[in-house]
């Protein structure tokens, strides 16, 4: 009996120190909570009863040379719902889906739904969430927000790009600027009680978006607007793929135009800007998408042809392997190891000097040439030129030239490289080299980006290109410009001459590989004043129907385009000049 007693007293014993020590354990962990980790906890506490919602700042603007604005915003609304603070659910489901037009079942799954916010609709007109607003619902939402605008529509879309949901640049400038372009999002805080209504006569917490910076670029819009009309004309007239202009000031690089044809409405850019079947699949559309928005000017390659004579001759020159008065014989062919290589003039042209040569763009010649020059020099000169690397414009996706390596050039590799076959390189790329041969020899980098500007309209940034580094002497520049000036005065390229001014240029109609479909590009690059450049442009159209040599369908549209622009750019017409052209015609 004793025994159990002390048992059962050694049991209470044992239960009362646990207890004990449970309860000591429980208050030093208390009085920690309380003293050590208060404000944490509070700060979770005020957390729990704190909503947040988003005020985006406005993006910055894209202005062209002249101040016009060619991207913006404008100001739309989201609306939203919050559960635990909407009292009349169906009011609510009635109102959203007559206003915004949509399906009953999808907003009231969203206004039924147990979530802290859920977004029935982004992007909406302004005018539509203020008629929200003025039905002042419990628990709806409307917060303004901006989308992008683009007043000119799809002007320069494939340059331009734009953005997406979030109002964040996709594609174009619009990317490539981003960290310049996009402001810094505000915010909306306010106090809830435990069931997520709002405690009301409490202020909200309210922190203001900082608008993003604009962006000056050097793209003229009336410069644009002109190549790109003459670009259409010639899209319909001849029956081509597309159509693309590239318009440059050769002596900084600076992009005044550039046209790829057909162009895409930026405001629309999930909309196709052709006619597709309707049951084509997503991937398929997706596909289809991602060809619309390409940038052929810089994201694309091909055999440039004839153009790329200019660089040909220009090494010759430069090296001293030949001069204008050399004298040259074309049978209409070269033999080259076992190749037979035809001129365009079946019957040849017969003698004729290094000029004449460039003015008919006589294939054998600049066989000749690369001949004169040898592997180790052609390959030096197409390095020196900048040839083998990217052209560094301020556009994403930009191509590299496609060329062979130097321990692949045969006799035969030399004869077609030299007269612009066998190898590909980038309108952009063409158009700039050629600019650096005539503007006294310094290679120029292309690009749109010029300044950027805070909202107050103070400079914040002006950017600056790597340029002045000389690639050919000013002799043979100016060599160069005289050749090239006979090229449109008397040579193939005719038809790009325009009365009172002074046009330097070359002609090229390349074939599309593989050769046997018999597809062609023609083009055309010019420049005026031809014995000081101040404006070169680069047309190619792709896949013309009917008859498809450059001299022929290409330089007219150039000798178009200068028509317009050079009175605009103020480049004086020489009256002289004027009354001799008109009186050759």
């Amino acid at each position: 009996m004793g025994s159990n007693q002390t048992q059962h007293r050694r049991k209470l014993t044992l239960l009362c120190f646990l207890l004990l020590t449970a309860m000591a354990g429980l208050m030093v962990r208390l009085g920690y909570l309380m003293l050590c980790c208060s404000e944490h906890y509070s700060q979770m506490a005020e957390d729990l009863h704190e909503r947040e919602r988003t005020i985006k700042a406005a993006r910055g603007r894209i202005l062209d040379a002249n101040g016009v604005v060619i991207a913006t915003n404008r100001t739309v609304c989201t609306i939203s719902v919050i559960y635990n603070q909407v009292k009349e659910r169906e009011r609510v489901i009635q109102v959203l889906c007559q206003e915004l037009g949509l399906d009953e079942e999808e907003v009231r799954k969203k206004v039924e739904k147990r979530s802290s916010r859920e977004i029935i609709r982004t992007n909406v007109d302004k005018e539509i969430g203020d008629r929200i607003r003025d039905y002042h619902l419990a628990g709806v939402k409307v917060d303004e927000d901006y989308k992008r605008y683009y007043p000119f529509d799809s002007l320069a879309s494939k340059v331009l790009g734009f953005t997406g949901g979030d109002n964040q640049g996709i594609v174009g400038l619009e990317v490539i600027y981003e960290n310049y372009l996009k402001g810094m999002n505000g915010r909306i805080l306010t106090t809830t009680d435990a069931a997520g209504v709002e405690v009301e006569n409490t202020f909200e917490d309210r922190v203001e978006p900082i608008a993003g910076n604009d962006l000056y670029i050097s793209l003229d819009v009336n410069i644009q607007q002109y190549a790109e009309q003459a670009a259409y004309e010639t899209l319909e007239k001849k029956g081509a793929k597309r159509v693309s202009v590239i318009v440059m000031n050769p002596q900084n690089g600076e992009i005044m135009a550039m046209v790829n044809v057909p162009e895409f409405n930026l405001n629309e850019p999930f909309t196709l800007n052709k006619e597709v079947p309707s049951d084509i699949s997503a991937k398929e559309k997706q596909e289809l998408l991602n060809q619309m928005w390409r940038n052929p000017s810089i994201n694309d390659t091909y055999e440039p042809g004839s153009t790329f004579k200019i660089i040909t001759a220009a090494a010759g020159l430069e090296a001293g392997v030949v001069k204008l008065e050399d004298t040259f014989s074309c049978p209409g062919f070269r033999i080259v190891e076992d190749r037979k290589i035809r001129c365009h003039k079946v019957g040849g042209h017969g003698g004729e000097t290094f000029l004449q040569g460039v003015m008919n763009s006589c294939n054998p010649v600049f066989i000749d040439v690369g001949q004169r020059l040898g592997v180790d020099s052609y390959y030096h000169y197409f390095e020196q030129f900048g040839l083998k690397k990217k052209t560094g414009i301020d556009l994403p996706g930009e191509a590299g030239t496609i060329m062979h390596k130097k321990e692949n050039i045969g006799l035969v590799e030399l004869a077609t490289v030299s007269f612009g076959q066998s190898f590909q390189i980038t309108p952009i790329q063409l158009i700039t080299t050629a600019a650096s041969i005539v503007n006294g020899g310094h290679r120029v980098t292309p690009h749109f980006g010029v300044r950027v500007v805070n909202s107050e309209g103070t400079n914040i940034h002006r950017f600056s290109y790597p340029s002045g580094e000389r690639i050919l002497s000013e002799e043979t520049s100016a060599a160069m410009r005289h050749v090239l000036e006979q090229v449109v005065a008397e040579g193939s390229g005719k038809r790009a001459a325009l009365a009172g001014f002074r046009i330097g240029g070359k002609t090229a109609t390349s074939e599309k590989l593989p050769r046997s479909l018999k597809k062609y590009i023609s083009s055309f690059v010019g420049f005026a004043p031809a014995d000081n450049p101040q404006v070169i442009a680069l047309i190619t159209i792709d896949e013309p129907q009917g008859i498809y040599y450059g001299g022929t369908i290409a330089a007219p549209v150039i000798a178009d385009i200068f028509k317009n622009i050079l009175p605009y750019l103020e480049i004086e017409e020489n009256k002289e000049e004027s009354v001799v052209s008109e009186s050759n015609q």
